[in-house]
């Protein structure tokens, strides 16, 4: 999934606008593929691929590059 991501204060976390949450022990990468802290993000608007766990939490997160970002998703197989 795809969407804006805005790191509150963690883990609460804002998508799309709407509140959301982040999992225990989410991972989030950055646009190298490296890990980076929830707390070193807070209020910034990022363009993220994002994927929920088992809960609905949000549980792996990947920063986009503005290139990446600007790539259509395919379409999920029917």
């Amino acid at each position: 999934m795809r969407g804006k991501l805005v790191v509150t204060l963690p883990p609460e976390v804002s998508l799309n606008g709407k509140p959301d949450r982040l999992s225990p022990g989410a991972r989030i990468h950055d646009t190298s593929n490296l890990l980076v802290m929830s707390g070193g993000l807070i209020n910034r608007e990022l363009v993220v691929n994002y994927v929920r766990d088992g809960h609905g939490l949000i549980h792996e997160v990947w920063i986009l590059t503005p290139q990446e970002a600007a790539m259509k998703r395919p379409a999920r197989p029917a």
